[in-house]
This record gives structure tokens, C-alpha cells and sequence, in this order.
């Protein structure tokens, strides 16, 4: 009787179990079946951007874009970086360097030319001017980036 017993609790469990694996695998079919949306060129140029701001700028600018004190200006809620779309696509192809007021502060220091692709230009300026309360219309593409000279 014992052993019918320990029998019967044996095979509850394995039932039990099997009903819980069986789920878990159905839960997992249906979200294989889930296609996400599909991103648009603005989103994928801000995703590869990320990247390109966590390598070449993150260290002065900072993983928010708060900058650093008076050497490095803010790009998060940046007005100069909204309202200078060429300068500040300029600074970032080719370097910046001298006087520039963000935020009504003067920053009056060098940034070096990364030695960025126009894509990766593009990408990282769509990222910023789309991050940390920076809204843009206008998607920042390859071609105009190209189209700007020194």
C-alpha cells in the first residue's frame, strides 16, 4: 500500500510537470510567431547610433548627455544642438573647436575629429538629436552629411 502510494504521488508530479513544460513551450511558440513591427530608417539609424555614442562619445558627453562641468556641453536638451543643425553636424564630421553657448553657458574648448563615416555621423547625430528630451523632424541622413565641408 505504501508503494502504491508513493506510486500514485510519483506519477501526480511527472503529470504535473509535463503540463508545465508543455505550456512554457507553447508560450514560447506564440512568441516566435509575433513578428515585432518593423523598424523605421529613423529607429534603426538611432539604434546603430547608440553605438556609435557609446564608443566615440559617451567619455566627455556622458551616457545622458549632461556633459561635464564648463569643459564638455550638454547635449541632452541641448538648444544649440537644436537650433545649429549644420554646425553641429560640422562638429561632429570634422571637430569643434572654440566659443559655443549651450544653454545660455559659453564652452570655449576642443573637440577632436573622431574620424567618423558620414554614416556613423548620421546615425550618432539621429541618436542624439532624438535622446534625452531632443526631438527632431527631419531624419539627418548620409547624404547631407556628405554635402557638408569644412
Amino acid at each position: 500500500m505504501k508503494y502504491i502510494s508513493i506510486l500514485i504521488a510519483v506519477l501526480l508530479l511527472s503529470t504535473a510537470c509535463n503540463d508545465s513544460k508543455k505550456k512554457e513551450k507553447e508560450q514560447i511558440k506564440i512568441g516566435q510567431n509575433r513578428a515585432a513591427p518593423p523598424q523605421t530608417s529613423l529607429e534603426k539609424s538611432i539604434n546603430r547610433g547608440a553605438v556609435v555614442y557609446k564608443e566615440f562619445c559617451n567619455q566627455c558627453h556622458r551616457p545622458k548627455g549632461k556633459g561635464v562641468g564648463r569643459s564638455f556641453p550638454p547635449l541632452a536638451g541641448s538648444d544649440y544642438l537644436m537650433e545649429n543643425r549644420t554646425e553641429s553636424i560640422k562638429g561632429v564630421k570634422y571637430g569643434q573647436k572654440g566659443e559655443l553657448v549651450v544653454n545660455g553657458k559659453i564652452y570655449n574648448g576642443v573637440m577632436p575629429p573622431m574620424g567618423l563615416s558620414n554614416k556613423e555621423v548620421a546615425d550618432v547625430m539621429n541618436y542624439i538629436m532624438n535622446s534625452w528630451g531632443n526631438e527632431q523632424e527631419k531624419m539627418v541622413t548620409e547624404e547631407e552629411v556628405a554635402n557638408i565641408v569644412e
